[in-house]
């Protein structure tokens, strides 16, 4: 298949998407018990997004890092404080003379700067911390994550973080394509990356940095690349997550969610973009809609099912999440990836081989 033909076929099911993504939207009332499902979709695109910048630095360039939901922190405070109405500031920052910043900006700058705002820290915080590796670099990113977290409730700075206090009425998103379509681009931009020599260099220095080095590739300087954009990726999604949530507040972005992130990353494959947006969508769809039921007490007639009851749903989604580590030691896609092009022209190559009276491709 030629490159125009694959790219036509590629916008074309992208259209597809975005077109039944708001035909449901349209059509699924927010009583409905279907409205839990738009939920999943518009989370999932997020965690979608910081999966894959995660995965950029893990899978890709083999640095083991656990700072994402400190970036993603940086990323939605950055935004939000950024875009709050000059009309509102006095009554979110009530407790700090309506805070220090004077202005708002578009909600499509505020996710630039949040992105911008990540990799600035991520580059000065790279500068000591990469020299580590492994368990260290993971245990010093894990403790960058959480000094911030700290430190953005800390009272002094309340005038711009608004201490322990939420930050809110920031401009939201209004309908479901607007994730979608972000963290759309944000991920093709990062796949152009791994394909484009940078890439080829990272992949380098995960599987032997020693060569890599003997062939020429500045260790550092690559290795700052990579924490620096995936930084600044995770920092954008942070911000479409302070749009989803509607608020903002520090003692969310937890070391939790930087386990729950590296577990979407493991569950769909290391080293695979296309494992880590499906595996960020199961696992969504799972912790927060399809086990719900679980929660719930059920009869039948005069007997209670034994179980079935609050916190249910969490043991019996860590005992699939263990069935799929057991099984699927390589994730849902491994190293593979999703291509049109090259399911086409398998089913194309087996139809010509049949033809032709040959053996069907393997």
């Amino acid at each position: 298949m030629n490159k125009k033909k694959e790219i036509l076929i590629s916008i074309a099911l992208i259209a597809a998407v975005l077109a039944v993504l708001r035909v449901l939207e349209l059509n699924i009332p927010p009583t409905s018990q279907w409205a839990m499902l738009l939920t999943v979709l518009k989370k999932g695109s997020i965690y979608a997004l910081v999966a894959v910048s995660m995965n950029l630095l893990n899978g890709f360039t083999g640095l083991f890092s656990l700072g994402q939901a400190g970036f993603m922190m940086i990323g939605a405070y950055t935004y939000g404080v950024l875009t709050i109405p000059v009309a509102d500031r006095e009554m979110v920052y009530m407790y700090y003379d309506g805070g220090i910043i004077k202005f708002a900006l578009p909600a499509v700058l505020g996710i630039i700067a949040a992105g911008l705002a990540a990799a600035l820290f991520a580059f000065l915080i790279g500068l000591p911390v990469l020299r580590l590796k492994s368990d260290y670099l993971a245990i010093a990113t894990l403790g960058f994550a959480e000094i911030m977290r700290a430190l953005f409730q800390w009272d002094t700075l309340g005038p711009l973080t608004n201490g322990s206090n939420m930050i809110r009425n920031y401009p939201t998103f209004k309908t479901i394509l607007f994730p979608f379509i972000a963290s759309g681009i944000c991920i093709t931009l990062i796949v152009l990356l791994i394909n484009s020599t940078y890439g080829r260099a990272f992949k380098a220095i995960r599987d032997d940095e020693i060569a890599a080095e003997a062939m020429g590739i500045n260790l550092a300087h690559h290795k700052r690349i990579a924490f620096t954009v995936s930084s600044f990726f995770a920092g954008i999604s942070g911000a479409l997550l302070a749009m989803f949530q509607t608020n903002v507040q520090a003692k969310s972005f937890n070391s939790a969610m930087t386990y729950e992130i590296l577990l979407i990353v493991v569950i769909g494959g290391i080293g695979s973009v296309t494992g880590s947006c499906i595996s960020a969508f199961l696992f969504i769809a799972c912790s927060e809609w399809l086990l719900r039921f679980l929660d719930e007490t059920h009869k039948i007639g005069d007997f209670t099912v034994p179980l079935m009851r609050s916190g249910f749903r969490k043991v019996v989604f860590s005992i699939i999440i263990m069935v799929i580590v057991l099984f699927f030691r390589q994730g849902i896609m491994g190293t593979k990836e999703f291509s049109i092009s090259g399911i086409l022209s398998r089913f194309g190559g087996k139809k010509k081989n049949n033809k032709e009276g040959g053996a069907p491709l393997q």
